[in-house]
Order: C-alpha cells, then structure tokens, then sequence
C-alpha cells in the first residue's frame, strides 16, 4: 500500500493548478479511534482528504483550515482541522450511524449528512481566520467543496475524493483538485476539455485500490496539457495536539461552582478529546490547584 502523501502540479502553461493526495492510512487511523461506521469512515474520509487539499494552497508553515459540515442527517456533522503542514484530525457527532448503500451501490453520505451548511475557516497564520459559509448542494463533500471554492473564492475547480473502507480497515482513500486560474479563466476550450476529462475521474479511489500513482493518474488527466510535477511528495499523517496540560487548562472553562462539584462529588474528572478520542484523568489535587488559579 502507498504511503500518505500529497503532490502539487501544473499544467497548460501555469493555467491550471491540480493537487493530489492519498489518505489511506489516516483515514484508517481515524476509523479506528473513533469507531466510525462505514458511512461515517466514508464521511470523515472524503472530509479530511479535502481539508488536506485546500491547505496545500496556503503560504505560512502554520497555515490551516477549518471543515465543518452542519446538516440534519443523522451523522449531525463533522469536523476537520488540516495544516499545510500535512497533519489533519476529525471527528464525527455520531460516528455510529449505519445507513444503507444508494440506488449507485455506494455508501449514502448526502444522506447521512443531510440538508444543511458547510463552514470553511482559513487560518493563514496572521490575523484573523477568514471564514466562509454556503449551504450544501449535496451533502457528498466533494461537490459541495467544489461549490464553496467557485462562491466564495471565485475558483472554478473540480474536486474528487473519495473513501473504500473494508470489513478491516480502508483499502484507499484520498482526493484530487483541479482548478482553473485566472489567466485561463477565459480560456472556454480549456474549461470544456478539463471538465469533460475530471468526469471521468469518478473511479479515482479506485484506481487508487488498483496500485495507480498520483502521478500517473495526473498525468492521464493532464499529462497532454505541459503537465508539470512540483516538487517532491509531501507526506501526510493523523495528528493531534491534544496533552495532558491542555486538557487540564480546558477545564478552567467549566468555573468554580463545577470544578467543586468535580472535586467533591466524583473525586476527580476524565476529559475525551474529541479529535483523537485520547482520555485525560484529572485527580482531586489536580482539581485543587486549578480552582486556586481562576479564584
């Protein structure tokens, strides 16, 4: 199996800019801490893919951004954090909904999510976080990615990504953007030729599965058009930040009158990352010298 990377890419002269990225064995990791079923495995996966693609256009090494989905499906949403740095982490509200496939034979994400918004926040490492919302056209991720990019960022782009779990794992995952930058943008030809060549890109994962490269499948999308590979693969990984000593400077939040109940009724606390699904054990003199801090 490939290992987790992401490439940059050019084609037709600089008119077009294509990011790749298989996720894998992130995806497999997040499966696995979070316990998600098929259709949140799929979910959370195509999320995150995204999330990783729309980072790698960013310019300071602490750039991330922020996926969230809102919808009224049972799944109740999601959350994605991805770094230019190749790191990303999720999580699922409930990661233990099942759904039957669709009339396609695939696992029914936009249902899953449902009628609802996608909020997408950008932090570029200065300033505030720049935070885009728009509602979702199908609740399937990689369109409605797509529609926030050509709204919001005034991007023409294609965007595929995709997820096949397995009864014991993920047997591939990851995702492709392809976008049309301004000096193309009037170029009709071009649009016509990369839309119709994007359509067939709807066995992507699958070629994934079949051992394809990121290259390869670049190159027979783009590779007549000057396609030209950036740099070396960047790798990626499931990465949380979460520590004992955050965990425990989370608690000040909860005020004085729940830390005394904390310390007097149950003798302690236990905080869950909802990232990770890691579990921090605070004991009473924990407590004790937090609640000297905030009094």
């Amino acid at each position: 199996m490939m290992t987790d990377q992401l490439i940059r890419a050019t084609a037709a002269n600089g008119g077009i800019r294509a990011v790749g990225c298989i996720t894998t064995s992130l995806t497999a990791e997040a499966r696995t801490r979070h316990r998600l079923s098929f259709v949140a495995t799929a979910a959370l996966g195509r999320s995150m893919a995204a999330g990783l693609l729309l980072a790698s256009s960013m310019k300071k090494p602490q750039s991330r951004v922020n996926l969230r989905l809102r919808g009224a499906g049972p799944l109740g949403g999601l959350c994605v954090d991805a770094g230019l740095n190749g790191t990303v982490r999720g999580y699922v509200n409930h990661p233990e909904v099942e759904l039957p496939l669709n009339d396609r034979g695939q696992f029914d994400v936009g249902k899953a999510i449902g009628v609802g918004y996608l909020q997408i926040a950008k932090d570029l490492g200065y300033g505030q976080p720049h935070t885009s919302t728009v509602e979702l056209v199908t609740g399937e991720i990689g369109e409605d990615v797509a529609f926030y990019l050509a709204h919001s960022e005034q991007t023409p782009s294609a965007l595929v990504v995709g997820v096949l779990p397995s009864e014991t794992g993920v047997d591939a995952a990851g995702g492709l953007l392809v976008q049309i930058l301004p000096r193309a943008s009037q170029n009709e030809p071009l649009i016509e030729l990369l839309e119709s060549r994007i359509s067939h890109l709807n066995k992507f994962t699958q070629q994934l599965r079949e051992g394809k490269t990121l290259t390869e499948i670049l190159d027979y999308t783009l590779g007549d058009l000057n396609l030209h590979i950036l740099g070396e693969p960047q790798p990626l990984r499931y990465y949380c930040p979460c520590s004992p000593q955050r965990m425990l400077s989370a608690l000040k939040m909860f005020g004085v009158e729940e830390l005394q109940d904390m310390i007097t009724e149950d003798q302690g606390a236990e905080i869950s990352c909802d990232f990770c699904g890691n579990k921090y054990h605070a004991d009473v003199n924990e407590l004790n010298r937090i609640l000297a801090e905030i009094t």
